[in-house]
């Protein structure tokens, strides 16, 4: 029997078992996909918000700035991709410069440091690229940019070091209540477990709604996204946001962590059955001419013919207006309905879900006296000529380059593969090292990903997926001795 028991491997999950490692717990996470990360966390703005947007008094506008300072430093602990480049709400109309100073004010109530109204000649001054039309902005330098699935990545490998477990590709069906606790029954097998943490991005109402009454809809929202090569990453130097409206806070345009420029996004209703087939992250011509159409508003000479890949990403808006967390029966916390600020918001969005439990339950979890607080991981092309010297002295795979792109060498995919919890995939291992995101997206190192993927899980390429179930590459060999 586990004593406590996560649902669903995003960000948040993978958060709420980070800060579970840490106390004398038998934990396990469930993720329904073969890898974490891969709803909402893997597609989306890759924004840290600064936290002026939310409605002050809000779970949203506590947890995005509490969450927000607790992120940088477990970027910096755990070496995630972290750049606080600041961000800018561009006004267009006397009406937008009324809306930011709003903003501004709003910002303020949440406790939002350093927050700065810039008239039109500063803005230009700090983005020349700017339409003409643009009157004024919100400056929040707060704001940062990071690699959203390396921080989700981050947490749940630090967890598996501190002995929590993750079972992959189990997909919660029923949950029964049993004495002491719980019992979840999944695709794969049944585990009981004395508390849960219901942490399944756009499915939390549905497992909310196996142990208690509904009392919120999750009502999924797709945006779509054009991702620019890095030609185009140094057009803006800040994260640059439209003013908001009743839709979202519209299309933005920003600077990677890996220098390339992100475009988007939209928001389009998704269908509940296309939430598991694949549809729910298509992408459309009419959603991306609605999104390069808003972006020209703010930047009319942006060069998106020099997109080198489009996505989407599914986002849980849901019918209460705020982050659900709840006990919703004793012993059961909703992390539910977590829409933008999210990614912000989850690290304090666990250490509030964890004291809930101890305060429904009584409990006084025990810390351990000691545990792992820290990721090392050789990025290849950040290191300097003495340090890649070293590095290929010890291990002659970090001198051969797979990945020209993004430079990444066999010594960083064999360490992937070989990470706590094991990529899956050629896309599992991208998401882990790089390899395959640059111009070409794969189209030269990607048999070779295959290969050395191959030979470290000790399987057939055959048997390598290109990213979720069943997603075979290679169906059977050619020129087979000849």
């Amino acid at each position: 029997m586990y004593d406590v028991i996560v649902i669903g491997c995003g960000i948040v999950g993978a958060a709420t078992a980070y800060e579970l490692s840490k106390f004398q717990l038998k934990t396990l996470v469930l993720e329904a996909e073969n890898d974490v990360s891969l709803g909402a966390t893997r597609a989306n703005s890759a924004i840290l918000h600064a936290g002026f947007d939310p409605e002050p008094g809000s779970l949203m506008a506590k947890l995005n700035v509490e969450g927000a300072e607790h992120a940088k430093e477990l970027c910096q602990k755990l070496s995630v991709h972290y750049d606080q480049i600041g961000s800018l709400v561009v006004a267009f109309s006397e009406e937008e410069l009324e809306l930011i100073q709003t903003l501004y004010e709003r910002g303020v109530k949440n406790g939002v440091k350093d927050l700065e109204l810039l008239d039109q000649t500063s803005l230009h001054k700090m983005e020349p690229n700017l339409s003409a039309e643009s009157l004024g902005a919100l400056y929040a330098p707060t704001a940062a940019i990071v690699n959203p699935w390396e921080f989700c990545l981050a947490l749940a490998e630090t967890a598996v070091k501190n002995d929590v477990e993750i079972a992959l590709n189990n997909r919660v069906i029923d949950i029964k209540k049993i004495e002491g606790g719980y019992e979840i029954i999944t695709n794969q097998s049944s585990y009981r477990t004395h508390y849960i943490f219901n942490a399944a991005g756009v499915h939390s109402d549905d497992i909310h709604n196996l142990i208690a009454e509904p009392n919120f809809k999750i009502t999924p929202k797709r945006g779509e996204y054009f991702l620019l090569d890095k030609s185009e990453g140094s057009v803006v130097n800040h994260v640059i946001f439209q003013c908001p409206s009743k839709i979202g806070k519209g299309v933005l345009v920003s600077p990677t962590v890996h220098g390339n420029l992100i475009v988007g996004p939209n928001s389009e209703a998704v269908q509940r059955n296309d939430l598991d087939s694949g549809k729910d992250t298509g992408n459309t011509a009419a959603g991306l001419n609605t999104v390069a159409t808003l972006a020209k508003k703010s930047l009319p000479e942006l060069n998106l013919r020099n997109s080198i890949r489009n996505f989407s990403g599914v986002r849980a808006n849901n019918s209460a207006g705020d982050f659900v967390l709840q006990e919703a029966a004793v012993g059961f916390i909703d992390l539910a309905g977590i829409k933008s600020p999210g990614l912000t918001s989850a690290p304090a969005i666990a250490l509030y879900g964890i004291e809930l439990l101890k305060k429904s339950t009584g409990e006084n979890f025990v810390r351990k006296d000691e545990y792992v607080d820290s990721r090392e991981k050789i990025i290849f092309e950040e290191l300097s000529i003495e340090e890649k010297n070293r590095v290929i002295s010890t291990n002659d795979t970090y001198g051969r380059v797979i990945c020209r792109c993004e430079t990444i060498t066999e010594g960083e995919i064999r360490a992937a593969a070989q990470s706590p919890i094991p990529p899956a995939s050629v896309d599992a291992v991208k998401r882990r090292c790089n390899a395959g995101m640059g111009r070409c997206q794969g189209g030269f190192c990607g048999p070779r990903v295959v290969e050395i993927l191959a030979d470290e899980l000790h399987k057939s390429p055959l048997d390598i997926l290109q990213d979720r179930q069943d997603s075979y590459i290679l169906v059977d060999e050619t020129k087979g001795g000849r």
